[in-house]
C-alpha cells in the first residue's frame, strides 16, 4: 500500500467523495437512500456538516479512499455534547486500516472540541445477504463501541427489510458542569 494520509475535507472532494458513497447507494443496504445524490448536493451536504462538526476525507497517494464526519445527534441543547459518526471506505480499501486511521482522527478532534457521546447508526441484516453483512457492526466494536438499540425492520430496499442498530462510544468522562463544545478546527 503507498502513502496513507487524513486531512480537514474541502467541497472540492465533494466530487470524489460521493464517487464512493454512490457505490454504497447502488450496491448495498449499508445507506437506506434509493439514489445517490449528485456532486453539488454531496457539497451542500458537506458544507452544512463543517459549519458545526468535522468532516475528514482519507488519501491514498493523494486520491480519496474514505471519508468520516461528524453530525448532530439530536438538535436540542442537552445533546450538544453527543454527535453521530458516519464512515465510508471506497470499495477495495476495506480492511486496510484505512477506517480505523480516519476514527481515530476524527474521535481526536471531537475530544479536543468537547465532545463526549458518539453514537452510530448502522443498518443491520438478521442474516447476512448480498447487500449487507455484519462488517460494519464489527468494526465498531473493534474500535470500542457497543451496541445499545434496536430498530427492527424499519428500512427498506432491495426487496426486503432491514434493521437498524445503535451503537455509541464515550470519549470523554462526564463533567458535573460541562463547557459548551469547541468550533472545529
Amino acid at each position: 500500500m503507498g502513502e496513507l494520509s487524513v486531512r480537514a475535507a474541502s467541497l472540492a472532494d465533494a466530487p470524489a467523495l460521493s464517487g464512493i458513497y454512490a457505490h454504497y447507494v447502488d450496491h448495498t443496504a449499508i445507506t437506506f437512500e434509493y439514489v445517490a445524490p449528485t456532486a453539488d448536493e454531496f457539497a451542500a451536504r458537506m458544507a452544512k456538516t463543517m459549519e458545526r462538526y468535522p468532516y475528514l476525507v482519507a488519501c491514498l497517494d493523494g486520491r480519496a479512499v474514505g471519508y468520516a464526519y461528524a453530525g448532530t445527534f439530536k438538535d436540542r441543547d442537552a445533546y450538544q455534547w453527543a454527535c453521530e459518526t458516519t464512515i465510508y471506505v471506497a470499495p477495495g480499501c476495506r480492511r486496510t486500516g484505512v477506517g480505523r486511521m480516519l476514527y481515530e482522527r476524527l474521535e481526536a478532534e471531537l475530544r479536543r472540541m468537547g465532545i463526549i457521546n458518539l453514537y452510530a447508526c448502522i443498518a443491520y441484516a438478521q442474516l447476512e445477504d448480498e447487500y449487507l453483512t455484519h462488517d460494519s457492526v464489527h468494526f465498531h466494536e473493534r474500535i470500542g463501541y457497543a451496541l445499545c438499540g434496536t430498530f427492527r425492520k424499519c428500512g427498506y430496499k432491495f426487496g426486503r427489510w432491514y434493521d437498524m442498530v445503535w451503537m455509541e462510544k464515550a470519549i470523554a468522562t462526564h463533567p458535573a458542569s460541562p463547557q459548551a463544545p469547541l468550533p472545529p478546527a
